[in-house]
């Protein structure tokens, strides 16, 4: 977010005083406090609020590698994943009252194999729009990491198990920088294009792969990528909340109209058949 200038007349810029090569006076190394920008009471609390709780009140400013990963992250990063993918295992049975209906040693495996379906077909999805909000945002010189919300990925589980859908907040990348909203606006749009990109591999690759080998279980994995993408990248690109689209259109609607027309457009491909049909076409078979 950008600072209002007319704040300097009462405080420093925290971040100004930052010296990217100079220790502090114990020769430790200079730390950013990530910044949260205040506001009203959300409506969506407490569901929401996970997204800002990053753990701590200060978080090391890291020297490395632009691929760095911290302990912190790449564990939120496993845990956020699994959750999610257990989440969409129980839908995948019908909630807890399907899985009710199957012995327990069965359900287990039943579980389980739903579960590793999910983290190839919906993982990558999830994993790389999160991904591209931290590198873009590591591009213009930000601290960027992601942070999972236990919070939201245990209501998202629950709700999984009561009512066989998916509605869940498994985190968010907790970006710290001096950004403006141009800068803020390409951040959180990368998360969207991230998701049509993976889209279109998945038609076009789908359908190559599909052509030398013919197997359901293929096919269906093309079909959840397909469907994951497009509405993971509509849903985000809402202008709502803490939601990537409320970031894009505060920097340009001309571009948040257009990634919200594109995304909106491959969910409405995906319910008609439309994409499905073509990834048919590319495989040489009659229908997926």
């Amino acid at each position: 977010m950008a600072r209002d200038p007319r704040a300097s007349r009462l405080d420093d810029d925290p971040f100004a005083k930052i010296d990217d090569n100079q220790p502090t006076n114990k020769g430790t190394p200079q730390h950013v406090r990530v910044v949260i920008q205040p506001g009203q009471p959300n409506p969506f609390e407490p569901f929401l609020k996970g997204f800002f709780d990053v753990g701590g009140p200060r978080v090391v400013k890291h020297e490395g590698s632009f691929f760095h990963f911290s302990e912190r992250e790449l564990k939120d990063l496993v845990m956020a994943t699994f959750a999610f993918s257990f989440a969409i295992s129980i839908v995948f049975h019908g909630g807890i009252f399907g899985m009710l209906e199957l012995p327990m040693g069965l359900l287990v495996i039943s579980l389980i194999s739903s579960m590793l379906f999910a983290l190839a077909a919906l993982g990558p999805a999830f994993i790389l729009h999160e991904l591209a909000h931290k590198y873009v945002a590591r591009h213009f010189g930000c601290w960027a990491e992601f942070r999972a919300d236990p919070r939201g990925l245990k209501i998202g589980i629950l709700i999984a198990l009561a009512i066989g859908f998916v509605f869940m907040a498994p985190g968010a990348v907790m970006v710290a920088g001096k950004v403006g909203r141009k800068e803020n606006g390409i951040i959180s749009v990368a998360g969207p294009i991230t998701n049509i990109a993976l889209f279109f591999i998945g038609m076009v690759g789908g359908g190559l792969l599909l052509s030398v080998f013919h197997h359901n279980v293929l096919a269906e994995l093309i079909v959840f990528w397909m469907w994951g993408n497009a509405i993971l990248g509509a849903f985000n690109m809402l202008p709502f909340g803490p939601l990537d689209g409320a970031k894009v259109k505060t920097w340009s609607e001309p571009i948040f109209w257009l990634f919200m027309a594109i995304t909106m457009a491959l969910v409405v491909s995906v319910f008609n058949g439309y994409a499905f049909t073509i990834v048919a076409a590319i495989a040489g078979l009659p229908t997926l």
